[in-house]
């Protein structure tokens, strides 16, 4: 189970008030979406239309030694497009983590551009359920996706006293942002 917290932070997003923004904003200069959020998302030049959306331009690193697309790349698109999708409807005080995903590999493609998007089936205090579908420019389906997610408090950094988490400090771990 791998925390997330991907997605964009662009200003005028759909998050709650006082969602905490992780210093992920929109980067102007780079177009087609915000910055990377890490370095998965940098190698992989996904780039987010909004929350809801992940788009991914097929590149030869790209291409697996069969001479597809690699199933780590589209899988990879669901689940920050999964974790974008939640983190934007949770607070300052949540957190969320990647339970199970149920991917469904239909077709493959091999250049152009792939889009995923991902619908929010379902949440409650401690979890989440999603769906995703993955797209090739052409309309052509790639990926069907569900996928399960844990929502829980933020976790006081050691040694930081108990409001420290509340405050919107930086976690003490990068596996606790």
């Amino acid at each position: 189970m791998s925390e997330d917290s991907s997605g964009p932070r662009e200003s005028g997003s759909s998050r709650p008030p006082g969602r905490d923004t992780g210093g992920l904003e929109a980067d102007s200069s780079r177009a087609g979406g915000p910055r990377s959020l890490d370095g998965v998302t940098s190698f992989m030049g996904l780039r987010w239309e909004d929350a809801q959306t992940v788009r991914l331009e097929i590149r030869p690193e790209l291409i697996n030694g069969g001479g597809l697309l690699s199933g780590v790349a589209t899988y990879a698109m669901v689940d920050y497009c999964m974790g974008s999708t939640l983190w934007v409807q949770t607070t300052r005080e949540e957190r969320i983590a990647t339970i199970s995903i149920a991917i469904n590999y239909i077709q493959t493609a091999t250049d152009g551009e792939i889009v995923c998007r991902t619908t929010l089936d379902r949440r409650n205090r401690t979890n989440a359920v999603m769906r995703s579908e993955v797209r090739h420019e052409d309309g052509r389906l790639l990926v069907t996706a569900i996928g399960s997610y844990t929502i829980f408090p933020r976790r006081t950094p050691k040694g930081a006293p108990p409001s420290a988490a509340r405050a919107g400090k930086p976690p003490a771990s990068a596996s606790e942002n």
